[in-house]
């Protein structure tokens, strides 16, 4: 699937929020306790979308006809989870894939999308990090060669932090 990345804009904002809420209802439903405050997000969430559409940081993912598949977020320096890093990496968050668009290699075509911009731009690491009781996510960072490099215990989680050599 041939797929185009689009800088979102900060009259954008309440796209991205809707798209958090779809995500949080998709994984709702799959059982899993994760991202339930993009339901009705917290300030502070709120400020984090509008400092992430600010730096250029957020892209929609959409198809050849303009329509949006998904979203991702990504960034250069992950200090919350990562802290203080010395190699050059990218760091993926927020990777969203629309329901109706699953099962069809979305996520991978991203990943892989994303590996290859860091490529040229000489990164050595794509980083990204996955709630620790979310097995089916972390077994999925785990097939796409993701490799499982350490945790972070934050307030109400525990992430699994995952790196791949690019």
């Amino acid at each position: 699937m041939s797929i185009e990345f689009c800088q979102i804009k900060n009259n954008d904002r309440d796209v991205v929020l809707s798209l958090f809420k779809e995500a949080a209802i998709k994984i709702a439903k799959m059982n899993i306790d994760h991202w339930q405050y993009w339901k009705n997000p917290p300030l502070e969430k709120i400020r984090w979308v509008e400092e992430g559409i600010e730096n250029k940081e957020f892209y929609f993912i959409k198809d050849h006809d303009g329509n949006t598949l998904g979203m991702v977020r990504i960034l250069k320096e992950d200090l919350l989870y990562w802290g203080k890093q010395e190699d050059k990496s990218l760091y993926v968050h927020s990777l969203i894939v629309r329901e109706k668009f699953n099962k069809k290699g979305l996520g991978k075509t991203i990943l892989n999308r994303i590996e290859n911009l860091g490529r040229e731009e000489q990164y050595k690491y794509l980083r990204l990090d996955a709630v620790s009781s979310n097995t089916k996510l972390c077994n999925y960072y785990e097939k796409q060669g993701f490799k499982k490099v350490g945790e972070k215990d934050l307030i109400k989680t525990i992430n699994n932090l995952y790196q791949k050599e690019i």
